[in-house]
């Protein structure tokens, strides 16, 4: 009978302080943080003002089995490996966030360029021997996954695989033409002459996908899946490389391969290091928004169908939300479809704002508000407004992943215990209960299942790995909801 006696506000706090709701999330905070988590992934020789000490030079010698330097790029996820397929989407991504948010980043837009360049500057290396031969991978992930071992301890040399004429990757070749197109664009009025080559190399890397069609994990299927298959074919990042095109070069001849191609092109709700094809969509209705251009009237209408699939109050939506109202779309690395879907959210949002549009999905109509509102919900869950009042960016918050699948930060630095480690020594530190002794900040885990559930073991890697192009999305989101909400 207390109960009736309790008043409404009384209700509340209690229920915050059952549910865990907190003030409102420091988002200046997490975006320092979720950019500082790539240099953590930076492979090669690391510059003197590499501000993650625990990491070391490693993978030096990476290329020297082909007479060529592939030193430098990204560690994808929680291994030693070089995969170019998803590393090209993250330095898109990257791009994409510096060119649509850079003037909201304030202090942290030089450290998200410099993330871009870290890996345009690996890709132009793997372009060194366009239009014979394109490097995609570094390291044999059938090896590599044995071991568990720091990127330190990498000391032999690596295989290095390739697509060529014979063997294509269209795929492949199409990212790594967007990554330098787009990434052209960040550095234009900065280094001109860097600017110019990205532009250059990306237009070659553009014809060699285009010229010599087929999936590369046809190619390199026994290295490449199930890892990173090309699951969705090469027409998309053919649209998607051509989109970046037009936007580098001005050059209309992009544009029109880009409409000619997206005819077949079916809608999608899904953007990821595997299905571009409503990036590109969005990409392209900018003309329209923005500048005003009528040619981009029927992406801006490919791209409204994309977000009626998404918004949870559509009579058209197409995707899940857990209980707790977290967009769910697979039980593995789940945050990476969550934060590629916020981006294109600011983006798009941004976009209605500027052209002073909404649009409609049956009855529901959609303002710039609607679509922001979504994606600040979303990062908002995964800074810790969720069930389990845990934050899935290491680093940020009190209660974080301490146990995260990440093999140089399960093992204590290089710098603290010099003695190289084995192939199978690691596993000591794979299967021990203690906490990660380094801490991978910044880093967005997979994330909760379904139920909102999450267990916080490194032998949970479907939940507790990280990877690149997780955050990168989340770099661009985080200084769009920054600047409109703190």
């Amino acid at each position: 009978m207390m109960i009736k006696k309790i008043t409404g506000f009384v209700i509340i706090a209690i229920l915050s302080i059952v549910v865990g709701v907190s003030s409102k999330p420091d988002y200046r905070d997490a975006l320092h943080k979720s950019i500082l988590f790539f240099q953590a992934q930076r492979s090669g020789k690391l510059p003197d003002d590499q501000a993650i000490k625990w990491r070391t030079n490693s993978g030096l010698n990476d290329g020297s089995v082909e007479n060529v330097d592939l030193s430098g790029g990204y560690y994808d996820a929680g291994d030693n490996m070089k995969f170019n397929f998803p590393m090209a989407f993250t330095t898109t991504m990257l791009a994409w966030s510096v060119l649509e948010f850079g003037r909201r980043m304030q202090d942290e837009l030089a450290q998200a360029r410099e993330a871009v360049r870290w890996g345009t500057d690996y890709l132009l290396k793997s372009s060194v021997n366009l239009p014979h031969a394109l490097y995609v991978q570094v390291g044999n992930p059938n090896v590599d996954h044995k071991c568990w071992t720091r990127a330190e301890d990498l000391r032999e040399p690596r295989s290095v695989y390739k697509v060529t004429p014979v063997n294509p990757g269209t795929d492949v070749a199409a990212e790594t033409a967007a990554a330098l197109a787009a990434g052209s664009i960040v550095f234009r009025h900065i280094d001109k002459g860097y600017a110019n080559k990205l532009r250059e190399t990306a237009i070659k890397a553009f014809a060699f996908a285009d010229k010599y069609r087929g999936k590369y994990s046809d190619s390199l299927s026994s290295v490449v899946c199930p890892f990173y298959c090309s699951y969705s074919g090469f027409e998309d990042e053919l649209l998607w490389g051509a989109a970046w095109l037009y936007k580098a070069t001005q050059n209309s001849s992009y544009l029109d391969f880009a409409k000619s191609l997206d005819v077949n092109n079916k809608d999608s709700d899904t953007f990821s290091w595997d299905d571009k094809i409503p990036g590109a969509r969005v990409l392209l209705a900018r003309d329209y928004l923005v500048e005003k251009h009528e040619v981009g009237a029927e992406y801006r209408k490919r791209a409204e169908r994309y977000f009626c699939s998404v918004l949870p109050s559509s009579p058209s939506v197409s995707v899940k939300y857990t209980a707790g109202g977290l967009l769910y779309k697979m039980s593995g690395s789940n945050l990476q479809y969550v934060t590629s879907n916020t981006f294109l959210l600011s983006v798009y949002a941004k976009y209605l704002r500027a052209s002073g549009q909404t649009f409609n999905c049956g009855d529901l109509l959609v303002t710039p508000s609607v679509l922001r509102e979504l994606a600040r919900k979303q990062v908002d869950y995964i800074l810790g407004e969720n069930p389990k009042m845990t934050s899935y960016m290491v680093g940020y918050s009190k209660n974080f992943p301490k146990h995260v699948h990440h093999r140089s930060s399960s093992i204590p630095s290089i710098l603290v215990d010099t003695q190289p480690l084995s192939c199978d020594s690691g596993f000591n530190f794979y299967y021990a209960s203690s906490e990660n002794p380094n801490v991978l900040t910044g880093a967005v885990v997979g994330g909760p299942d379904d139920n909102d559930e999450y267990t916080d073991d490194r032998n949970n890697y479907a939940q507790s790995e990280p990877a690149t192009y997780i955050n990168a999305p989340l770099v661009g989101t985080l200084s769009y909801i920054a600047a409109c909400f703190q």
